[in-house]
């Protein structure tokens, strides 16, 4: 079980940029193609740019040819919620981060294998956390 962060209006518009604001708590949806994580395959976790929650890992994303970054499966079936969105007169998955609940984009069920899912994720809804490299040191921010 994910422990929830729940946070004021308030205090998500001070913790977001308008546009993550619009698409996390708004549902919105970022233009297709639009998006800084389309084409990017470098090691490391996708989290929620609203909480931090880890997400996806790259080995999991895909080039879906749709205009989003899609991925095959999360992380772990806890890391999000999925929830049925009739929206625009469409029957989809929404699927939102089990932390905070902000909206990061629907899943379908066109994917490869092995899941054959695909989770279509808005870029502004996620941050790329790389991978360290092996035997590398953490960063502090100080000096050694």
């Amino acid at each position: 079980m994910v422990d929830k962060l729940r946070l004021s209006d308030d205090e998500w518009r001070r913790r977001l940029s308008p546009e993550q604001y619009r698409v996390l708590r708004e549902h919105g949806t970022e233009p297709p193609w639009s998006g800084c994580f389309l084409g990017t395959s470098e090691p490391g976790t996708y989290v929620c740019a609203g909480c931090g929650q880890p997400l996806f890992r790259s080995g999991e994303k895909f080039e879906s040819g749709t205009g989003w970054p899609s991925f095959t499966q999360p992380v772990s079936p806890d890391a999000l919620i999925e929830i049925e969105d009739r929206s625009y007169g469409m029957l989809r998955t929404e699927v939102r981060c089990a932390r905070c609940d902000g909206h990061l984009g629907h899943v379908f069920p066109d994917g490869p294998p092995p899941t054959g899912l695909r989770y279509c994720i808005n870029s502004v809804a996620v941050r790329h956390e790389p991978k360290a490299a092996a035997g590398a040191r953490p960063t502090t921010g100080g000096h050694g």
